[in-house]
């Protein structure tokens, strides 16, 4: 037997309680940030300045919005009052990464 499983439901459903369900579906997914330990933050300062000192691409992975996201690019500068990095990505824009919410610095060859 081939069940439809949500499907058949769906037309005995009021639009709202259909909305509240796949929003209740994609609140499932969203992870929270990890906190770094004094370890993990020495290795990401460590390969920030290599990289900012030799112009060597990265790639960053980043909390935002109950996700991990990823950027690639080159840093181009470390603003200390903001705490923040500022990068030229691949396709020439300027991103700004909150160093707070980095999780991963590597270098890419």
């Amino acid at each position: 037997m081939k069940d439809r499983g949500r499907i058949k439901w769906n037309s005995l459903m009021l639009p709202e309680h259909v909305k509240m369900l796949r929003e209740w579906a994609e609140e499932e997914t969203w992870t929270e940030q990890k906190q770094l330990d004094e370890q993990k933050l020495e290795i990401l300062d460590e390969t920030a300045a290599e990289a900012m000192e030799f112009g060597k691409h990265v790639q960053i992975t980043y909390f935002d919005t109950n996700s991990y996201r990823e950027l690639t690019g080159t840093i181009h500068y470390f603003d200390y009052l903001q705490k923040e990095f500022r990068m030229i990505d691949q396709s020439g824009h300027v991103r700004l990464v909150p160093l707070k919410k980095i999780q991963q610095i590597r270098m890419i060859d």
